[in-house]
């Protein structure tokens, strides 16, 4: 049971090959059954997701949460998703049908395609890429694709409202998403996730890049679309956003890709900040690699549950100004800050190393607030006097 991804291999094969299989269609074969168990897992274990975000959000805001459909409400997720499909899937009947029908399948697919090359443990990946990172980046890009879509072709203006705020909101974020995706890049010398997980064998990247990793976490929360940036489903101001029109099963697609999202962050963070798998004994059992990989996973997830349950809902304005303000150039001068600094002790020992960047961190960090703290008490222009009732200029 040290290395059960290996012993069901192998079963898999043998079972193939004495059933007469040609040797050379195993690989193929293998490949297939690999995106389907990643595409059912994922999309099965949103059932869970829902009902965990649903209890703990539920616990901190002081609410019960569901509680009458199975145990401890554990079938309200499938009730819930039974009504979805029973629901009529109405299409606007000026729309564009070819894009509108496309659109959700496009934001499960930018998420459930992340997953390919995810290392779960030192013997479970889809594929290892050597460029990993990049393929993160791109397959990231179909859900605002999709979104895009959703938004256009339900020729409803509060859909396209929601649409542009797209535009504005998750490529606005992606620049500083991408910049944090570098600091790891840089530290491991590869852009293969394994790769990266391997290089974080005697340190995490989190203790000697804490201001990548809360830069990627901040940035990954505006890039999923969730509490404090859930601008795009503002109801107050756009209805639902860029899903308005849409309805039952289609309707269920979007909600499903929102949930595995945060739960594929929370994954992503884990791999390139928390040591993905690695742990006491994970190389020689690739199983219980498989279980810290998985309890990093919830505890960087569980991260984004309580975010949505604390943080109030933010204005466009501040959510754009942050990105472009702080989160940019703070990503700036930390790549410029960890490029000096691995060049100029490549080398010395892992522990000065890691010392030296976590201090490169935190000068940085000191600098960005320091300089934004002296930004926002500068006094805004339109501030400087106002008009009273009676008309009076008022200093």
């Amino acid at each position: 049971m040290g290395d059960l991804f290996t012993a069901i291999t192998n079963l898999l094969r043998g079972l193939l090959l004495g059933a007469g299989v040609p040797a050379a269609y195993v690989p193929w074969i293998f490949a297939v059954a690999r995106a389907f168990v990643l595409g059912v897992s994922g999309l099965t274990l949103v059932i869970f997701l829902i009902w965990f975000e649903r209890k703990a959000i539920a616990r901190m805001q002081d609410r019960i949460g569901p509680n009458r459909v199975g145990p401890y409400g554990l079938l309200q997720t499938v009730a819930d998703m039974l009504k979805l499909l029973l629901k009529e899937d109405v299409v606007p009947p000026r729309g564009d049908r070819i894009l509108f029908h496309l659109a959700p399948i496009l934001a499960v697919m930018g998420v459930v395609g992340l997953w390919a090359v995810i290392p779960i443990a030192a013997t479970a990946y889809g594929v290892d890429l050597n460029v990993g990172v990049l393929y993160l980046i791109a397959a990231g890009t179909l859900g605002t694709l999709g979104i895009l879509m959703a938004g256009w072709s339900s020729d409803n203006k509060f859909a396209l409202l929601g649409a542009f705020r797209t535009v504005a909101q998750l490529v606005s974020y992606e620049v500083p998403t991408v910049l944090s995706l570098l600091v790891p890049v840089i530290l491991a010398g590869t852009m293969s996730l394994n790769g990266i997980v391997s290089a974080q064998g005697a340190i995490w990247f989190v203790f000697s890049a804490p201001l990548a990793a809360a830069a990627f976490l901040i940035a990954s929360l505006a890039e999923v679309a969730r509490a404090p940036f859930e601008l795009l489903e503002a109801e107050s101001e756009i209805v639902a956003g860029f899903h308005i029109e849409y309805s039952g099963i289609r309707f269920g697609m979007f909600f499903a890709a929102e949930f595995l999202h945060a739960f594929t962050i929370g994954a992503m963070l884990a791999v390139l900040f928390l040591g993905g798998w690695q742990g006491p004994g994970a190389a020689q059992f690739p199983t219980l690699g498989a279980i810290y990989f998985a309890a990093k996973t919830f505890l960087c997830y569980f991260l984004l549950v309580w975010a949505r349950a604390t943080f109030p809902r933010i204005r466009i304005d501040q959510m754009l100004n942050f990105c472009w303000t702080v989160l940019t150039p703070m990503m700036l001068m930390l790549i410029c800050a960890v490029v000096l600094v691995n060049r100029a002790l490549a080398d010395s020992t892992i522990l000065l190393r890691a010392a030296a960047l976590l201090g490169a961190n935190i000068l940085v960090g000191f600098s960005t607030l320091a300089l934004f703290g002296r930004r926002m008490r500068r006094p805004h222009p339109h501030l400087h006097a106002r008009v009273g009732v009676e008309g009076e200029r008022i200093a």
